[in-house]
């Protein structure tokens, strides 16, 4: 298992940014007194990686504004980002998220339905402390609210391919450039925006982030094969008949005796464990993982290389460095 340190997010190469991220979350929700705002402190002060948050900073930086007055920005994509973890994990009926129980295991799932809501309209309520210009500070919240309705999008895709392992790799592509590059974008699409950025800086900063979020889910759906801990069940995606990246690839790869066994893992009719078993012996077997690995270290590369002449020298390297090391990661 590699050292947790080298997660993207963890305070490594941004811990100035990570610390006065997290000092502000346990200010404002460590104390909570309220029942509702007790649920979403227990969502957001988990030990998550704050990478969302850290991108709209650093994005902001990389084009050459001071990230400082736009905290209250980065703390209102942690809470959209916490809500839709909130609401997949009542979708995928999932106990544990970050290494502790998911608020539904909690306080059930009436409960963290109104979390996840509650932490979406908190979003609108911290962008309004920004001290931009209104014209930039609404359409920082326009980029934001598109990205969440994308995450929609994408959540409503990825249902319709559950249990097919027969779909196209492009199918895929689609559903995790909303699913999960969408807050990508829209955290370094915001950061920008606010920042007061020309739009020639913003696009770059926005393609970084596409590339990026392609290649950190591709990357994240090789996890429960390589043996990481992932703050959450190994057995995760099979028991919900995911056709991840590295499934449909290897399932375009194997024979028809393959295809039949891939079809198997995947069909709810085995035990987690025991499909979670045969679906890594496939992809190994047929050399998907390798290929999904080599295709999120290409996303990597394109997501360095569209950070190409933005003024912010030292931010635009940490942001090769956050996308470097969003595929060589633990969890």
């Amino acid at each position: 298992m590699r050292d947790k340190r080298c997660d993207p997010g963890e305070g490594r190469f941004t811990p100035e940014l990570v610390e006065a991220l997290r000092r502000e979350l346990d200010e404002r929700w460590s104390a909570a007194a309220d029942r509702t705002e007790q649920m979403a402190g227990h969502a957001l002060l988990a030990p998550g990686k704050m990478l969302r948050p850290v991108l709209l900073l650093t994005s902001a930086e990389a084009t050459g504004a001071d990230s400082a007055p736009l905290l209250p920005a980065a703390l209102a994509v942690e809470y959209l980002h916490v809500a839709t973890l909130v609401h997949d994990d009542i979708i995928d009926d999932d106990e544990l998220r970050r290494g502790r129980p998911t608020v539904h295991a909690r306080y059930g799932t009436p409960n963290a339905l109104v979390t996840g809501d509650y932490l979406i309209l908190t979003m609108v309520t911290a962008l309004s402390e920004c001290p931009a210009s209104p014209a930039a500070v609404l359409e920082a919240a326009r980029v934001l609210a598109g990205a969440g309705a994308d995450v929609c999008r994408g959540q409503v895709r990825e249902s319709a391919m559950a249990g097919d392992p027969t779909r196209p790799v492009a199918d895929y592509l689609e559903m995790a450039a909303l699913k999960t590059g969408a807050l990508f974008r829209g955290a370094c699409r915001a950061g920008a925006i606010l920042a007061g950025a020309s739009p020639e800086h913003t696009d770059a900063v926005t393609r970084y982030a596409e590339h990026l979020g392609l290649g950190f889910q591709i990357y994240d759906d090789l996890l429960p094969y390589l043996g990481e801990h992932t703050g959450k069940p190994a057995t995760s995606d099979v028991a919900n008949l995911r056709p991840t990246h590295p499934v449909l690839v290897g399932y375009d790869r194997a024979d028809s005796t393959g295809k039949a066994r891939f079809t198997e893992a995947l069909s709810g009719t085995l035990p987690a464990p025991e499909a979670h078993r045969l679906m890594r012996e496939l992809l190994e077997t047929t050399g998907a993982l390798e290929l999904s690995r080599s295709r999120a270290t290409e996303e990597i590369t394109a997501a360095r290389d569209s950070l190409a002449g933005l003024p912010g020298t030292e931010a635009v390297e940490r942001m090769r460095t956050i996308a470097d090391l969003s595929v060589d990661r633990s969890r």
